[in-house]
């Protein structure tokens, strides 16, 4: 976007809003910005009122009886201003704005390990090929008891601490002290950090002899080339087809995502338009032949696919280009652009809608939800209330006559039925706390395997004596209570996610979803639209 043209949708969109930097900054932004021309926000003046929140800012810090910290106070009324607006923009501190950066960027800087704290102890269970780590000479299922002479072990030390000391610039050394095969090492592991690089492609892999298959976390700055990258090497492998997998995808970088679409199309595509009460229709088009031009295409999303991902699924669908397979989407038709303060923090603000190249806006509803409005503070963070419940919007037809709607997601051409053992509430207090992973480590970390990956995946197969050690885990870690019934309905999940870690233990990240794509219900239906000659095999 032009300097001047986000000047111009910062300045309207903070009219829209109340003359939300205005009143809370006033002339301080101005002066902050004066070195960056087509960032400043210059101060609107429509009334004797334009600075009152601003005068009650300095009114405080010159009178109040206690002193009080006005950073804190200003950032409170942004947060309180930005609440008004929708359930997506919102104002990030410097640290978190650092944080959405280097997600969304790829890159940080430090020595590229994974680790868990298991029993209190640091197990490193994953490190980046050719990462300063790796290259230092660490290795899966080491223990780490120092850090710079700073005791880790029996600690209880904090992940942000952990992180700190392992973090640094780039070029400078960090020491571990190390406990491997039960034995600590006689000599520190030193470790140079670098710039850390990782990719937002899950996995890139031949799922069949003539089938690629494609999963993206994310959309950061370098997926595009990442997901070329990925294309070429999967058709010198033989890939005349390819899956490509945006489940749980939650967005990105709304230009990135554009750039991956135009990659499935062999000439000049309308990929997506945008369009605000202070932002005029633009259009955005594929810029050249795509990687994967040719070939049939499968895209799979289910209810966490959201934004940038919705914006590559629609593109496909509008124009017929694949088939998409799955849950109805997210439902986040909103982009946002980022705008920077001089202390890092930054204001993500939504400044239009998108629609697909047929005209849809996939946009589900939102809505004050004004039962959580408190008088005394104002707007809490529950503020929005988002329609999960919709009935289909305008109808649309293809270019091969195939109806598409607008309103609430992207509606798959082939549903897949929702799985309620995997929705129960017990499952998800199960994933989401960390007894499949401390279990998995405990048990299965001891040694690492003699058999190769390809062994590994068409031979293991998780002992139910194992997966009931599991339950009895459960029950004696974390007072989980499994009955009978739940255990059989869980039984198949719970395996598949036991297998997949101890998969990505021995083998790494790959392994993983292999793993968890072998039974897969949505790969299953992917197969049978790249494939219908599997179902006269089965």
């Amino acid at each position: 976007m032009q300097k001047e043209t986000r000047k111009n949708i910062f300045v309207a969109a903070t009219y829209g809003a109340t003359l939300v930097l205005g009143l809370i900054l006033g002339q301080n932004y101005a002066d902050q910005q004066g070195n960056k021309p087509g960032n400043t926000l210059v101060p609107i003046g429509l009334s004797d009122n334009t600075y009152k929140l601003q005068q009650v800012v300095d009114l405080i810090s010159a009178a109040y009886v206690d002193s009080i910290n006005t950073d804190s106070i200003q950032n409170g009324a942004i947060n309180h201003i930005i609440a008004h607006l929708d359930p997506y923009s919102t104002f990030l501190l410097p640290k978190e704005s650092q944080s959405q950066t280097e997600i969304l960027e790829g890159t940080f800087e430090g020595i590229g390990m994974e680790y868990f704290n298991l029993n209190d102890t640091l197990l490193i269970v994953g490190l980046i090929t050719n990462g300063p780590a790796d290259k230092a000479g660490f290795k899966v299922g080491d223990r780490i008891l120092r850090i710079d002479n700073k005791q880790l072990a029996g600690v209880g030390i904090s992940k942000e601490e952990v992180d700190r000391l392992i973090r640094g610039n780039r070029g400078t050394e960090v020491s571990f002290h190390i406990k491997r095969d039960n034995i600590e090492l006689p000599v520190p592991i030193k470790a140079i950090r670098d710039q850390i690089n990782v990719s937002s492609l899950d996995v890139a892999y031949m799922i069949e002899p003539t089938v690629g298959f494609v999963r993206i976390r994310r959309f950061g700055q370098r997926t595009a080339d990442e997901f070329r990258s990925a294309i070429i090497q999967l058709k010198k492998q033989g890939a005349q087809s390819l899956v490509l997998d945006l489940r749980d995808n939650g967005g990105g970088y709304f230009h990135v995502a554009i750039q991956l679409a135009g990659e499935f199309f062999a000439d000049k595509r309308l990929i997506v338009y945008t369009e605000g009460a202070h932002e005029k229709r633009r259009e955005y088009f594929s810029e050249r032949p795509g990687e994967f031009k040719d070939g049939k295409l499968v895209v799979l999303v289910n209810d966490r696919t959201a934004s940038a991902s919705e914006v590559v699924a629609g593109a496909i669908q509008d124009w017929d280009r694949g088939t998409i397979i799955g849950r109805r989407s997210y439902g986040k038709g909103i982009v946002q652009e980022q705008f920077d303060f001089a202390d890092g923090s930054t204001i993500n603000l939504s400044i239009a809608k998108y629609f697909t190249p047929l005209g849809r806006s996939i946009q589900k509803k939102y809505r004050a939800n004004w039962s959580n409005m408190d008088s005394s503070v104002g707007m809490t963070k529950g503020l929005w209330a988002l329609d999960t419940l919709y009935a289909h919007g305008q109808a649309y037809k293809t270019g091969m006559g195939r109806e598409v709607y607008s309103g609430g997601g992207i509606v798959p051409d082939v549903l897949i039925p929702r799985d309620y053992n995997e929705l129960s509430l017990l499952y998800q207090q199960i994933t989401k706390s960390s007894y499949l992973d401390q279990f998995v480590y405990e048990r299965f970390t001891k040694q690492l395997p003699a058999y190769s990956i390809e062994n590994f995946l068409q031979g293991y197969d998780l002992p139910y004596s194992e997966y009931l050690a599991f339950i009895r885990f459960l029950n004696v870690t974390g007072g989980i209570e499994v009955s009978p019934q739940k255990q059989r309905d869980l039984h198949d999940l719970i395996q598949t996610d036991i297998e997949a870690l101890v998969g990505r233990y021995y083998f790494g990240r790959e392994a993983y979803f292999k793993v968890k794509n072998r039974d897969d219900k949505y790969i299953k239906k992917a197969m049978e639209a790249l494939l219908p000659q599997l179902l006269v095999k089965q």
